[in-house]
């Protein structure tokens, strides 16, 4: 593919039952102003998501997973139909702004970071989040720097984007939320910072559809604790 036209970005998006956001979450990213390869991975849904992707036809890449795996399974089916210059993650629902994309990715474009967080806390607590998940995502950004040594803002952030072939080299192994806290820990023991960008972001509620939960830290500790010493 020649160089001018091949993707630079690859937006990873698991969407598990998302009807009601996935259009306008894959219509916003193909309008970014970037040469947009957009994954989606179909984990499962038993609405009508597999249908509202079938009418983008080969705008996207559609996968699918027939029984819900996760978002971490969800990321692992699409990285080897990844060709951008960047990976990102982002979330079917619009908590996070597609608009956001271009100033996470930037760095890595530019050549100049290989890891880049868009963190919700550089301005103060995001207004709206529940004050469970508020003190989880604080404790997950201390938990980074006792077992790190690194300081970093907001650990569980969606917005993810990594140069690809340092993600290839993590060798994912997660199968759900644990992939936040496993591409960090790899990130930082493949000798990469994680350099942190300010992103806005509307928290959305259970009601709305929100997956992950407060109860879910207990792994994401686990995961970040298991990393630091384990072979990968």
């Amino acid at each position: 593919m020649p160089e001018d036209t091949a993707p630079q970005v690859t937006a990873i998006v698991p969407a598990k039952n998302e009807e009601a956001t996935i259009a306008e979450v894959v219509e916003r990213l193909l309008a970014l102003p970037l040469r947009m390869q957009v994954i989606v991975v179909d984990d499962g849904s038993t609405d009508r998501t597999p249908e509202i992707l079938a009418g983008f036809g080969d705008r996207i890449v559609v996968a699918r997973n027939e029984v819900s795996g996760g978002k971490g399974a969800a990321i692992r089916k699409a990285l080897p139909l990844a060709t951008g210059e960047a990976v990102i993650i982002q979330d079917a629902d619009l908590e996070y702004f597609p608009e956001e994309i271009p100033s996470v990715v930037g760095p890595i474009l530019a050549g100049n970071e290989a890891v880049v967080y868009g963190t919700r806390f550089a301005h103060g607590l995001p207004k709206g989040m529940a004050l469970p998940n508020k003190i989880v995502n604080k404790l997950l950004a201390w938990a980074v720097g006792l077992l790190y040594f690194r300081k970093i803002t907001d650990e569980a952030t969606c917005y993810k984007a990594f140069r690809r072939d340092v993600l290839l080299d993590m060798h994912l192994i997660c199968h759900r939320f644990e992939f936040c806290p496993e591409a960090t820990a790899k990130a930082i023991r493949l000798g990469h910072r994680i350099h942190e960008v300010p992103i806005r972001y509307e928290p959305r509620t259970k009601a709305a559809g929100k997956k992950i939960r407060w109860t879910d830290a207990p792994e994401a500790f686990w995961t970040l604790l298991r990393h630091r010493f384990g072979k990968f």
